[in-house]
């Protein structure tokens, strides 16, 4: 950690609103910063794409207002760069989609083999539901029964 982030004093986080959808400038509020930095991290990290309305008006999800809070923490109180916590949320990204599946852990070969069974099954009924049913012959739908008696 860089010298000058122990001589900060961290900021008391404020409590994120229960809502669907936050403005620019309600976020800006929570992060304490001025809405042109929000916009300017969206240029710097590519996690941060607030969706927009039909107007253009930005419109952050609680998971953006956490991120832009999150990235406000590493650039102002902990003294990263821009780069560097680009960085860190990258590591962060990067081990919370990389869980390992409790089947496995310290199952061994019973587990992969389990597994690998399952994945033959899987695959099978893939097969069996994206076949195309078979089709009856149209002289036989349209075959009066009368007819041929």
């Amino acid at each position: 950690m860089p010298k000058h982030a122990a001589q900060r004093r961290p900021r008391r986080e404020p409590l994120i609103p229960d809502k669907l959808y936050f403005r620019i400038g309600e976020v800006a509020k929570l992060c304490g910063v001025e809405t042109y930095v929000l916009r300017f991290w969206e240029t710097e990290f590519p996690q941060m794409r607030p969706n927009k309305s039909g107007t253009g008006q930005r419109l952050y999800r609680k998971r953006d207002v956490e991120l832009a809070m999150r990235v406000r923490r590493l650039l102002h109180d902990e003294g990263y760069t821009i780069a560097g916590a680009r960085q860190v949320l990258a590591q962060e990204n990067a081990r919370s989609k990389s869980p390992q599946l409790p089947l496995i852990e310290g199952g061994g070969a019973p587990a992969k083999a389990k597994l690998q069974r399952m994945r033959t099954e899987l695959r099978e009924l893939l097969g069996i539901l994206s076949a195309a049913p078979a089709r009856k012959s149209r002289s036989a739908e349209h075959r009066d029964p009368k007819l041929f008696d």
